[in-house]
């Protein structure tokens, strides 16, 4: 999706491209813009991508930095200003501008929180603290665990727990978010975590069920069972 949504943007360039290197004067018939082959391709791919973000709702695009866009990525020494993962968030904070707001809230969330006393956080900026210890092993990624934890937002709004419904549940740690696959290591057999979880460790951009796209996440863990992983 990242690339795809890189790749259409830059192709979207080469419309605008073309259309600022004829004067509009010189456009007679069609045959006079489109004099080989290469003029005809050029022209399908802007009108097909102008067809693809008009669909979309896009409108009223800066036309000049697109075509600046285009020139940064085809020319020799050309300095884009975003980079892959920059240029990504704008497109898709145009598409939902709510998505800003959610980040921008989970952001100055877990700048408070860290300050608090217990908080620990690690170099990927996931943050925990301990709410009870265990005795048992700590997990290693590719091993299975059984557990029960409650979720919830930064406002307090509590969206999934498998201790309300009693049933806890059981997953291999390399298939779940990076925040729980990195936070469970941390954690004994038989204690209690809660942890703090950047949107980029959680589900990213994108809304899950009840969980709105780009918001920090909270859990509070219990490990019940580590299972290693078979050998072999």
């Amino acid at each position: 999706m990242k690339k795809l949504l890189i790749a259409v943007l830059f192709l979207a360039a080469v419309q605008v491209q073309a259309q600022k290197a004829i004067p509009k004067k010189t456009v007679a018939k069609s045959t006079t813009l489109l004099k080989n082959l290469n003029d005809s391709a050029s022209y399908a791919i802007g009108l097909s991508v102008a067809n693809f973000y008009k669909q979309q709702g896009f409108k009223n695009l800066n036309t000049a930095l697109i075509a600046k866009a285009c020139n940064d990525v085809q020319l020799a020494g050309g300095k884009p200003l975003m980079n892959e993962t920059q240029a990504n968030e704008a497109i898709m904070f145009y598409i939902n501008p709510k998505l800003r707001e959610t980040i921008t809230a989970g952001t100055n969330f877990l700048a408070a929180n860290k300050r608090k006393a217990g908080i620990k956080t690690t170099a990927s900026g996931l943050q925990y603290e301990m709410l009870s210890p265990g005795t048992g092993p700590k997990p290693a990624v590719t091993d299975t665990v059984l557990v029960h934890y409650t979720g919830s937002l930064p406002d307090g709004t509590e969206f999934e727990s498998s201790v309300k419904s009693g049933k806890p549940v059981e997953f291999p740690l390399n298939r779940v978010i990076k925040g729980w696959t990195e936070g469970l290591q941390l954690m004994s057999q038989g204690s209690k975590y809660k942890f703090y979880i950047p949107y980029n460790m959680a589900y990213g951009v994108n809304d899950q069920g009840p969980i709105p796209g780009g918001s920090a996440l909270i859990f509070e863990v219990e490990l019940l069972t580590v299972k290693p992983a078979a050998k072999g």
